[in-house]
């Protein structure tokens, strides 16, 4: 069986564009992935998403995403795609030794925040630990937090986070950044924000009733002395990684990995592929313009398939 619409992902991205194709009657199955639901699924208080004037959670807001498309027939199959075939129509989309084709594919499988690796990250990942202060920020209002990094994300995390919180400590493991110098002069004359250079987070401190940050041990990248420091949010700021391995000498991306898409659309470079939300966006990375994305990607599959007579 040939499928209209082939959706890789879930998310924002993934749920909005099932949404489109299935009321367009193209009955799409989407391959959620072994985590379905993208980074909200690690999210706890989403306020920023409209329509929720109370707010709501991350794996909640997700369940009613899923429940959504569910309600007009998508097929959601909790599987990994392990390869794709796009060099020819139909396309193919591997689940292990299963193959499945499709006359048109949306990606829609986001991006990774990149951690340090401590457990602590874990233990208190949406209880004062983030990699998203636009997400976050608010939740810091006249508190002390720090910023990890050394590239121009952490600079603009800083700096944003300084409209909410009392005073941000900027912490980098070298002694020299590697933001471009505009950027590091926009925090330098900043002054609520305080430079700590050649130290590393050694572990995230908190207590769990109730479970909050309280507190970073710093590790002296000279000296190796340790020191803590009080502080109520930790924002991770050292980079996102797409996920686009499956598409790696496939797909056009740029140096990172993020999946280049022609201006204004969500065509890749093969006709009858997109690509939505976060794999494709190393800028904005939000939940609604992922799902702004996907709505476009399931507009422009539609197109492309009445264009080609398969609609």
């Amino acid at each position: 069986m040939v499928h209209n619409v082939i959706i890789i992902g879930s998310g924002p991205a993934g749920y909005t564009a099932a949404l489109y194709t299935a009321r367009a009657d193209l009955k799409p199955i989407m391959f959620a992935g072994l985590e379905p639901g993208g980074q909200l699924m690690i999210t706890t208080d989403v306020e920023n998403y409209p329509g929720f004037p109370d707010g709501i959670m991350g794996p909640e807001m997700m369940d009613l995403f899923r429940r959504q498309v569910e309600r007009f027939g998508v097929e959601i199959r909790q599987e990994h795609v392990t390869k794709v075939d796009f060099t020819k129509r139909p396309f193919k989309v591997y689940v292990d030794d299963e193959v499945y084709e499709a006359n048109s594919i949306i990606i829609s499988t986001g991006a990774s925040a990149k951690w340090l690796g401590l457990e602590s990250e874990v233990t208190y990942g949406g209880f004062g630990v983030s990699a998203c202060a636009t997400c976050d920020g608010f939740f810091f209002r006249n508190k002390e937090v720090i910023v990890v990094g050394g590239g121009d994300t952490a600079m603009e995390e800083a700096n944003y986070l300084t409209r909410h919180a009392s005073k941000v400590y900027l912490i980098h493991r070298r002694s020299e950044f590697r933001a471009s110098k505009i950027m590091q002069d926009r925090v330098l004359a900043n002054p609520k924000v305080e430079i700590i250079v050649n130290s590393t987070i050694d572990e995230i401190l908190g207590s769990t009733q109730p479970k909050k940050v309280t507190g970073v041990r710093l590790k002296d990248t000279v000296t190796g002395e340790l020191r803590n420091l009080p502080v109520d949010g930790v924002f991770i700021a050292i980079g996102h990684k797409p996920n686009s391995e499956l598409f790696k000498d496939v797909l056009d991306m740029d140096s990172v990995g993020y999946l280049l898409t022609l201006p204004g659309t969500t065509k890749t470079n093969i006709p009858g592929v997109f690509a939505a939300g976060d794999v494709a966006d190393s800028v904005y990375r939000q939940a609604i313009t992922a799902a702004g994305t996907g709505c476009m990607a399931a507009i422009d599959a539609e197109r492309f398939l009445e264009a080609e007579g398969h609609s």
